[in-house]
């Protein structure tokens, strides 16, 4: 893993590229290196952590042998080495052991349709000396990161939007039409940024930049759609699930390629499980993992992911997360993450990288899972309503029945149930049910179960208006069904611009590699094909993944409610971040262009009263401290 950063300017300006490094040398400590071309003013730096080929031949930038073609690089291609041999059949000498080589005698060799023989995480930048263009490409999920701004011919591209800080030419001007959109999901959606001019190439698509024009072009070269378009398989579920064990199993295996040390994040989910399970079972690696746990039991997943890791035989190590880990963090978030981000399981997602980093420089991750096998409950819950929807009658009783009920008496019911029937999280989960109910269309029923915030909620305390043709991720693919659609829209949006972003700056705050072997293209290409009556199947989802684990794990020590990797927020908020809470929301620290002082602070004392007004009340936080670190 590493930090890239590139701009064009006739004039040598090494010192500034350097700083422009300096300030994300934690995507890289290992090494760094710049390069200038006096002709076209291309600029290029990198930070490196090694992975691959540690000795100096893996130094970036790289240039070709020819000289007429330099990359760099951040990320990894695992399937290089078998790329390597047919390039070397072709007559390529190499004199590094490392993916970029292959990457940059690659693109030499067939161009940008190279990226389709590549199965890994990308995101790189190759100045073409002889077409005078610089590249960028970004991976098919969006793993790694990719900025770019440009603005009256200016234009610079970076892993991380806080080296474009450093950059005299960039204009720190908020894009306040993207706030509605942070306010309601916790993140603001590509290709936008909180900044103008400044965008996120989306996942799956390639920039080129004319060098001699000054000008640019976007191409997609991969989407999950087109996938979810084609004929559903015929197969057995026998075959099904022998050819998705095999892909799976392959693209765990190829992940462990590493000159480091490797260790997994454990939840104790099916997910993590599966990915520990067949690197444990099945390559028959004593492996190491690491999970985070509470102290409160109702968001310690640690007791689960140490029954797992006891049933495999781990090298396991737990850690519970203190108070003072979260005060300590909390502060940060707004440096790591650049832009405001209010998925705050970012805490202990840093928490468990810092943990895993004492031990190993790439951890596996389990993200994907829920998007690719079909296991969100939003997704069963709203494709059983659909229909519903078609019928005037039966929508206005479902919304009846569910407005008579409020989130204590649920909370209440579900305490109640067995154990093995207790919803997590049903607080949050009845919250975001009630709104999908109380919608119009099946669109918006979907938006508003994705969304943490209601829409008018926002509208109540933004005084930014909301415009739809600003972003609008539907993208109805016409004769797919309901729940193909919402899964290939999460792929697309919520796993790209959330999880992602998530994990990547978790991870990169402390140096350490995450891998995400669930998000192997070839699993989502597959799975897209496979009926969802298999995918979804005796009222559970993630099926065919559930099927493969319960090979080498008893079912009896896996299934539990599903959870997710939450916080006790609303406690933390209400006693340990009071003092925060206060400071940042109080009249004085709000802009009054941007926010309705009156209903901030309504909302604030209801909290404090016991309302559920929580994430609110974080988001809200986040935008501040955000701004008071890097605006004001």
């Amino acid at each position: 893993m590493c930090g890239i950063v590139g701009f064009i300017d006739k004039n040598k300006r090494l010192e500034l590229i350097k700083d422009m490094l300096a300030v994300q040398s934690y995507r890289g400590p290992d090494d760094s290196g710049v390069l200038f071309d006096e002709k076209s003013g291309v600029h290029l730096g990198h930070n490196r952590l090694s992975i691959q080929d540690l000795t100096s031949h893996g130094h970036q930038p790289f240039v070709s042998d020819c000289k007429k073609y330099s990359i760099v690089f951040n990320g990894e291609v695992y399937n290089f080495k078998l790329i390597r041999i047919e390039l070397e059949k072709l007559g390529y000498k190499f004199i590094s052991n490392s993916d970029t080589e292959v990457i940059l005698y690659s693109y030499k060799e067939w161009g940008i349709k190279c990226i389709d023989k590549f199965i890994g995480m990308f995101a790189f930048s190759i100045f073409d000396k002889l077409k005078n263009k610089l590249i960028l490409v970004r991976d098919r999920a969006g793993v790694k990161p990719l900025y770019f701004y440009t603005e009256e011919n200016q234009f610079m591209f970076s892993s991380e939007i806080k080296s474009f800080y450093k950059h005299p030419s960039f204009k720190k001007e908020q894009n306040i039409d993207a706030l509605p959109y942070f306010f309601q999901f916790g993140y603001i959606p590509a290709p936008y940024t909180v900044f103008k001019n400044c965008y996120k190439l989306e996942a799956g698509h390639y920039l080129e930049f004319d060098i001699e024009n000054l000008t640019f072009n976007i191409k997609k070269y991969w989407d999950v759609n087109d996938f979810y378009l084609k004929e559903k398989f015929t197969k057995s579920e026998k075959e099904i699930l022998e050819e998705i064990e095999f892909i799976l199993d392959d693209a765990i295996k190829l992940r462990m390629i590493s000159d480091v040390p490797v260790g997994v994040f454990l939840s104790g989910g099916y997910d993590s499980s599966s990915v520990a399970t067949i690197l444990a079972k099945k390559q028959g690696k004593k492996i190491n993992t690491f999970t985070i746990g509470f102290d409160n039991p109702k968001y310690d997943e640690a007791k689960h992911a140490k029954i797992i890791a006891e049933y495999l035989g781990t090298n396991h190590t737990e850690y519970y997360m203190q108070d003072k880990d979260m005060l300590d963090l909390v502060e940060s978030l707004p440096f790591y993450y650049d832009e405001p981000f209010g998925d705050s399981s970012a805490l202990p997602t840093m928490i468990v990288s810092k943990i895993a980093k004492q031990n190993v420089t790439v951890a596996l991750s389990a993200d994907g899972g829920d998007e690719a096998f079909c296991g969100y409950s939003k997704y069963f819950f709203l494709n059983r309503f659909q229909n519903i929807f078609s019928s005037n009658i039966k929508k206005e009783f479902l919304k009846f029945g569910v407005n008579l009920l409020n989130v204590n008496i649920v909370d209440f019911i579900n305490n109640k149930l067995p154990e093995n029937l207790k919803q997590r999280n049903i607080r949050d989960k009845y919250i975001k049910f009630k709104r999908a109910i109380n919608s119009d269309t099946l669109e918006e029923m979907f938006e508003n179960a994705s969304s943490y915030v209601d829409k008018n909620e926002v509208s109540k305390f933004l005084k930014i208006k909301r415009d739809s043709r600003f972003f609008f991720k539907w993208n109805k693919i016409d004769n797919i069904d309901f729940l193909d659609q919402m899964m290939a829209i999460d792929y697309k949006l919520f796993m790209n611009d959330d999880v992602l972003t998530k994990v990547d700056r978790a991870t990169m705050s402390v140096s350490l590699e995450g891998r995400e072997p669930l998000l192997d293209h070839r699993i989502i290409e597959y799975l897209a094909q496979v009926p969802n009556e298999i995918k979804y199947k005796n009222n559970q989802g993630k099926y065919l993944l559930r099927e493969v684990l319960y090979k080498y794990i008893p079912k009896e020590i896996i299934d539990k409610p599903k959870s997710g990797f939450t916080i006790p927020l609303n406690q933390w908020l209400r006693e340990e971040l009071r003092p925060l809470v206060e400071k940042y929301l109080c009249p004085q620290k709000l802009d009054e262009k941007i926010f309705c002082i009156e209903e901030v602070s309504k909302i604030k004392n209801n909290f404090f009263n016991g309302a559920d007004e929580g994430t609110t009340i974080w988001f809200i936080l986040m935008y501040q401290m955000w701004k008071e670190k890097w605006l004001d």
